[in-house]
C-alpha cells in the first residue's frame, strides 16, 4: 500500500473590494444574477457570471422546481447557456455567490459537485485552465485557478 497526498492552493481574497477591478464588476455582476435566482423551496440564492475569451459575459441563477431534483444550479445554468451561445469561446473566469434567506452566508461557498464535475468537462473541452472565484453573500472569496484544484481526482471521457 502506498499513500498519496493531494494539495490544493487557494488564494483568499478579504473580500470583493480586494479583488481587481475587472474582477470586481464579475462579482457584481454574479451577486445581480443571484437576486434573480427562484429559490422558493431552499431559500439558497446562487449566481453566477462567467467571462469568455470573446469578451462576453454569461449570467446564470439557480433555477428551483416542486419535483426534486429538477431544478439547475446557477454554475450549470450559465455554463450551460455559455456552451450554447458561444460554443467556440473559451471560458476565462467564473464568479459565483451564495446567499440563504434563512442566515448569514459570509463564508466562501464553493460550487456543488454536479457542477464541480461540470465546470470540469468545459477545462478538459477547452484544454485550458478556468478561474473560479467564489464568495457568500459577503466576507471573503476565494479563487482557485482551475476546477483541478476543487475536484482533484476528474471524472472525465478517457475513461468511458
Amino acid at each position: 500500500m502506498k499513500e498519496v497526498k493531494i494539495e490544493t492552493t487557494l488564494q483568499v481574497y478579504d473580500d470583493i473590494h480586494e479583488l481587481p477591478k475587472a474582477l470586481q464588476d464579475l462579482m457584481r455582476t454574479a451577486i445581480e444574477a443571484r437576486e434573480n435566482a427562484y429559490a422558493p423551496y431552499s431559500k439558497f440564492n446562487v449566481g453566477a457570471a462567467i467571462l469568455l475569451d470573446n469578451d462576453s459575459v454569461v449570467i446564470g441563477s439557480n433555477q428551483e422546481n416542486a419535483c426534486f431534483p429538477s431544478g439547475l444550479c446557477a454554475e450549470r445554468t450559465a455554463i450551460y447557456y455559455a456552451g450554447a451561445k458561444y460554443p467556440n469561446a473559451k471560458i476565462l473566469k467564473m464568479a459565483i455567490t451564495a446567499s440563504s434567506q434563512n442566515q448569514v452566508t459570509d463564508k466562501p461557498i464553493p460550487p456543488c459537485g454536479a457542477c464541480r464535475q461540470s465546470i470540469a468537462e468545459y477545462e478538459i473541452k477547452q484544454e485550458q485552465p478556468i478561474e473560479i472565484y467564489f464568495m457568500g453573500a459577503q466576507g471573503k472569496v476565494i479563487k482557485s485557478s482551475s476546477l483541478a484544484n476543487l475536484l482533484p481526482l476528474l471524472f472525465e471521457s478517457s475513461v468511458l
